[in-house]
């Protein structure tokens, strides 16, 4: 009987799908519509933020930090329960206590729960805050619009005068003017929940008349939240919406009062605006004025409206809905933040670059090393700008790094400098060195930078 063939087992390669750095499995990635804000990038986040932390202050606006985790129960009841974001866009979930939380998917509800629950009813009115920080929501990423985005939000709750939504308004163009970005308001009323009734049952009218031609999604708007289909960017929407019933002709007399009085304040301000009459927000809260901010400069296709930079508007029923006094005033807007640092880079509106240091510190040995840290901070307090590399212990190679970055002057510190109380000084346009005292090394470097600047000048 033949003998069988016996195969000698071949190695299995177990690091055949391996990748270098990847622990023996796929490399770990960002979720879908998360970001990583990358150092190159923080120069223009670092300007909108100081813009708008400066802009909210100087008006009067006090910054409020609410939590990014809230009962579901708060946006449900803020932002209805017929939105698409409530509906479909929501990070929910049941905490190990069983109740039902959510990660705050805008700014208005959670500071008016705050004005509410630290019993600011009873300080002067208005209270004024502004807040930035991340949104979160579950919607197909776009441009702009991450699931993890941020807002840079004006509340002023307490004030019913029209006087209120237009300094909310004018605030939010100054914004952008301060960036750069030429903008203009698109705004609307939608009056009061009684005034809208009417113009609800002829809304729903005109649209049944259509029902056809509507998507499911708008099929479903028509019966649970028929104000959001003039908010629809389905195909074929925007010509029926242009024909649709206007809110404007069922505004009550105060709300007409009102809106007029917002537009006297604009015009007044020099705020340039358009009538939008289709205009809605996409969330219940709102009560007569809303408005969207446009960049001047357009690219979208010819015929289409293009994309809002950011919304608000006033919100009359909120701080009751929420278990406030009843009919509590209130307006605000939310800025969103990578919408404009977008629009500054379609523009090409460079941010300003952080100021490169003049000097850079070396450092030999670990005695010299030691000395550097207190220099370092020395600097600091003056306010002048120090580059290092603590981590290279070669002078060869910090200078090359001194090089790179393209410092004018070289500090050089070793072991006998730390020794003798003195420090080299190295001018790397010519290499010439010269050996001063330690204490005297500020003053001397601040007589060099000066004279660099002079010469500059002339």
């Amino acid at each position: 009987m033949p003998s069988k063939l016996i195969r000698k087992p071949q190695p299995v390669n177990v690091n055949k799908d391996k990748k270098p750095g990847s622990g023996g499995g796929k490399n770990i990635q960002l979720l879908k519509g998360m970001k990583d804000i990358l150092p190159a990038d923080q120069i223009y986040w670092n300007r909108l933020r100081e813009k708008a932390e400066k802009l909210a202050s100087y008006y009067g606006y006090g910054r409020i930090d609410t939590p990014l985790l809230e009962t579901t129960r708060l946006y449900k009841r803020s932002i209805g329960e017929a939105t698409d974001i409530v509906e479909k866009e929501m990070y929910t979930f049941t905490d190990l206590s069983g109740e039902s939380v959510t990660l705050r998917p805008e700014g208005t509800a959670g500071v008016v729960r705050a004005y509410i629950e630290h019993g600011m009813l009873t300080v002067p009115q208005p209270v004024k805050f502004f807040y930035i920080g991340p949104m979160f929501r579950h919607e197909n990423p776009q441009s702009g619009r991450l699931r993890q985005h941020y807002q840079f939000g004006l509340e002023v709750i307490g004030e019913a005068s029209a006087a209120v939504d237009a300094e909310i308004i004018f605030l939010t163009h100054l914004f952008y003017r301060e960036l750069g970005i030429e903008t203009v308001i698109h705004i609307n009323s939608i009056g009061t929940p009684d005034s809208r009734r009417e113009y609800v049952k002829q809304l729903v009218a005109y649209f049944k008349r259509h029902r056809k031609s509507l998507s499911p999604d708008d099929q479903r708007r028509l019966v649970k939240n028929p104000l959001r289909l003039l908010d629809s960017k389905a195909d074929g929407m925007a010509e029926l919406i242009e024909e649709a019933p206007q809110i404007v002709d069922w505004l009550d007399d105060d709300s007409k009062a009102h809106f007029m009085k917002v537009l006297e304040y604009l015009d007044a301000m020099g705020v340039p605006y358009v009538l939008e009459p289709t205009l809605v927000r996409g969330l219940d809260y709102y009560t007569k004025t809303v408005f969207e901010v446009v960049p001047t400069v357009n690219t979208e296709e010819e015929g289409k409206r293009p994309k809002a930079l950011c919304g608000g508007g006033r919100y009359d029923g909120l701080v009751e809905m929420l278990g406030g006094r009843e009919a509590t005033p209130a307006c605000g807007v939310g800025i969103g933040l990578e919408r404009a640092i977008i629009e500054l880079k379609r523009q090409g509106k460079e941010p300003l670059l952080p100021i490169k240091p003049k000097v850079f510190l070396a450092q030999i040995g670990e005695a010299a090393k030691q000395k550097a840290f207190g220099l370092m901070e020395e600097f600091r307090k003056e306010k002048m700008a120090m580059a290092q590399l603590f981590a290279k212990d070669s002078l060869k190679s910090q200078l090359e790094a001194a090089d790179k970055i393209g410092v004018r002057y070289v500090l050089i510190l070793g072991q006998k400098e730390v020794l003798e109380g003195t420090i080299l000084i190295r001018d790397m346009t010519g290499g010439v060195q010269e050996t001063i005292s330690f204490e005297k090394v500020i003053p001397e470097l601040k007589k060099r930078l000066k004279d660099l600047r002079t010469n500059k000048d002339e």
